[in-house]
């Protein structure tokens, strides 16, 4: 559980670390996402000697296009969050991960052809409504909110049928991105647009850190997930959305009037009966 809770924890403080880097446009912060986690996660599979699971890939074309698939998602989803963060839509981006869940439940329903339980249903009515309101309000669907909830819940869709665990996965999507990254960084450097290396050396060594940043709380993730009920999990996600929405009301001090509450009431409500929902469930069981 420390575990688990230690990863949504970083998770959810994720936004102190890329308003470190909005000095930079979110493209290049997400390449040097990508470049330095590869650089990484093939330190540390270099340091336990595993490679094994590299040999068969060649002879495994839908697996390669499934993570090919999966590292594009991946790259969207880290690209509308680095650019919500430094544009101050912390809240919106917090959002995307507290619906994330039940956009889990609607692909489960569309994709996998599950059927969800009436108080799933119910759930996702009322998110619905929330997103409803959230657009009659703005005048513009949520859309930072929708993209990442929609982003994140396929990947983790394909990642569910991935033949590769989170470490092996996390470096062949990043092996997959990686040429067009350094491609792209490379092409800003010859037009003169790139800006790495800074003159600040504290804003270069936060670049670095980009890589064990982003695997760190994922190792973490999956020793906690083997070792604790899916209930359990289910409701421990919501500790990173729920940090991320604290750090944008009170330390970045971003709008959230009473017509937005009234919204975000709407998505926690869904959230709640969603959680009881499935931990009724799981004690029927």
């Amino acid at each position: 559980m420390l575990s688990a809770a230690a990863a949504f924890a970083l998770w959810g403080l994720f936004p102190l670390f890329f308003r470190r880097l909005a000095v930079l446009p979110a493209g290049e912060v997400l390449a040097h996402r990508i470049v330095w986690s590869l650089a990484f996660v093939l330190l540390v599979l270099g340091a336990r000697r595993q490679w094994g699971w590299l040999r068969p890939l060649a002879a495994q074309p839908r697996v390669l296009a499934a993570f090919a698939a999966s590292a594009l998602l991946l790259a969207v989803n880290w690209l509308t969050y680095i650019w919500a963060v430094n544009h101050g839509h912390v809240i919106d981006a917090s959002l995307g991960y507290f619906i994330t869940p039940l956009v889990n439940v609607l692909l489960g329903y569309t994709v996998l052809h599950e059927r969800p339980r009436r108080g799933q249903w119910l759930a996702l009515g009322l998110a619905a409504a929330g997103v409803v309101w959230l657009t009659a309000q703005a005048g513009q669907l949520p859309w930072i909110a929708l993209v990442l909830a929609a982003s994140f819940g396929s990947y983790g869709l394909l990642r569910k049928v991935a033949v590769l665990g989170p470490l092996e996965g996390l470096a062949l999507e990043a092996m997959l991105l990686a040429p067009l990254a350094l491609g792209a960084l490379l092409l800003w450097q010859v037009q003169g647009v790139g800006r790495f290396p800074l003159s600040d050396t504290a804003t270069n060594l936060w670049l670095l850190a980009a890589g064990p940043i982003t695997a760190i709380p994922l190792l973490l993730f999956a020793f906690g997930a083997r070792r604790i009920s899916m209930t359990t999990l289910g409701l421990m996600q919501y500790i990173g959305p729920t940090i991320q929405f604290g750090l944008g009301v009170w330390l970045f001090g971003e709008p959230f009037t009473g017509a937005r509450l009234a919204g975000f009431g709407f998505i926690w409500l869904a959230l709640g009966v969603y959680s009881l929902e499935g931990w009724w469930a799981a004690r029927g069981k």
